[in-house]
């Protein structure tokens, strides 16, 4: 059996005894880095366990190793250095492999910074998106952030110190300067720290203040300037755009910004009247 056990984000009193026990009886635990799993059981009293390094950098290799041990009747755990494994984890690629293989697993919950930073955040939390870690650089950051635009619930995301000032004046340039933003650190630690502004005043705070720490980012939608435009209006535009050769995409987007609706709204709204 396979146990995906969550574990603190930053306070020990955190972890619950389920999961204490689990990590007690398997007889291995797969995890990103020994050594930080190493101290997590040496203060939680357990000792003699056999360590698995298991990282998105070997996952391809030792994920089949794992579900082998496995299939021979192996209980195996594995944790994350922090939160839940599967959560922008390699631990959702093997559950991926167990559910392929026909292997059982189970999850014993555990904090997640995601969920915790999003209630902290005082922003809503009725709908939200978990972007998670955006690509580090080029066309595939690019694409992500553009689809950040689209979103109307509130955006959770990961990201780096060394890339936090990046990323502000990456949402400034889309146009998120007006919407509400905090940056969440060091949660349930002595010094956990949620910082609330709005991205455009996030720019000249952290100028001011180098980000320190691994950050959770919990972002309102884009606050769109909507035209009032009534249909007759809005068809002619659209036929109009269509017949300067743009396609449908560019034609939803131009609009979009033009009225304040959603892309994804406004395409369905072109492909109706183009059909």
């Amino acid at each position: 059996m396979l146990y995906l056990v969550g574990t603190p984000i930053g306070n020990m009193g955190d972890i619950s005894s389920r999961a204490v026990e689990v990590l007690g009886q398997v007889e291995f635990i797969a995890c990103e880095d020994t050594r930080v799993t190493g101290i997590l059981l040496k203060n939680l009293g357990i000792e003699g366990k056999k360590l698995i390094s298991y990282h998105e950098h070997n996952k391809a290799s030792k994920g089949q190793e794992l579900i082998s041990m496995l299939k021979e009747g192996c209980d195996i755990a594995q944790v994350s250095d922090a939160g839940m494994p599967a959560i922008s984890d390699p631990g959702e690629d093997l559950v991926a492999l167990c559910i392929e293989q026909g292997v059982e697993f189970t999850v014993i919950p555990g904090p997640v910074a995601a969920i915790t930073a999003l209630v902290m955040s005082g922003l809503s939390t009725r709908y939200y998106h978990f972007e998670g870690f955006l690509p580090n650089t080029g066309s595939d950051r690019k694409k992500r952030l553009d689809k950040l635009t689209e979103y109307d619930e509130t955006i959770v995301l990961y990201e780096a110190p060394h890339r936090v000032k990046k990323l502000v004046s990456e949402l400034n340039a889309l146009g998120f300067g007006e919407s509400r933003v905090s940056f969440c650190r060091e949660l349930t630690k002595r010094y956990e720290e949620v910082i609330r502004l709005t991205v455009d005043e996030a720019q000249s705070y952290f100028e001011e203040n180098e980000p320190r720490g691994e950050f959770v980012v919990c972002l309102e939608p884009m606050k769109r300037k909507e035209e009032v435009i009534d249909e007759a209006e809005l068809e002619a535009r659209i036929r109009a755009l269509r017949d300067e050769g743009m396609p449908v995409k560019q034609i939803s987007s131009i609009l979009a910004e033009q009225t304040g609706r959603s892309k994804k709204d406004m395409y369905r709204l072109v492909l109706s009247l183009l059909k």
